[in-house]
């Protein structure tokens, strides 16, 4: 059983939709998200830095992770059985990894940086210059993937890899945090990704 705690649209989105793309068993553990139970020493034994998602493989010796990139990354090599995935050392593996860690280190940062100033400097103390120019370096990510979809359905090789699940979430933020619509090839990109049974569970199974 692969258990995660997780709290809804936050990055355990990732592994639980991979959980379903791959017909693994999982159990998600809903976490209390409030600022005091994130700080106390019982999560943090699980995430030293007091943030969601976690994962534990019961099948693994309880085996605790807390970095979802990883997590999609471990459960792909230990049950994917190959899927989703390029062969490991090939050209196209190397932009799958390319791709899927863009998402996360890239795309998802000035993202991600967008709702801690909003969390921590709310109301008249939020700069808007500071966070135009966070939407400004996101809007390079969409832009680069857009210009990489324009011939293909998908981000690597034209077929349906754990790149988009990495990519995917990420979209999900840019849709929350960037005032404009996503670019075309973005727009349905984003749209053929919302629509497959596995998010369609994965993020039911969520809130």
């Amino acid at each position: 059983m692969i258990e995660i705690h997780h709290v809804p649209a936050t990055r355990g989105v990732r592994p639980i939709w991979l959980c379903e793309e791959l017909g693994l068993d999982y159990e998600i553990h809903p976490v209390d998200f409030s600022a005091e139970y994130r700080a106390s020493k019982e999560w943090r034994a699980m995430n030293p830095v007091g943030k969601v998602p976690v994962m534990i493989d019961t099948n693994a010796d309880n085996l605790t992770m807390f970095e979802s990139g990883a997590m999609v990354q471990y459960l792909l090599d230990r049950y994917g059985s190959g899927r989703l995935q390029p062969a490991p050392g090939t050209p196209e593996h190397a932009k799958y990894l390319q791709w899927s860690w863009f998402a996360e280190a890239t795309f998802a940062r000035p993202l991600g940086e967008i709702v801690n100033h909003l969390r921590e400097f709310p109301d008249e103390r939020s700069s808007e210059a500071a966070i135009e120019e966070m939407r400004n370096r996101a809007r390079l990510c969409v832009t680069a993937v857009n210009d990489a979809l324009k011939d293909c359905d998908y981000i690597v090789n034209n077929t349906f890899s754990a790149a988009d699940i990495m990519l995917g979430y990420t979209i999900m933020l840019a849709t929350k945090y960037l005032p404009e619509p996503l670019p075309p090839a973005v727009n349905e990109y984003w749209l053929r990704l919302t629509t497959r049974a596995a998010y369609v569970e994965a993020v039911g199974a969520t809130t």
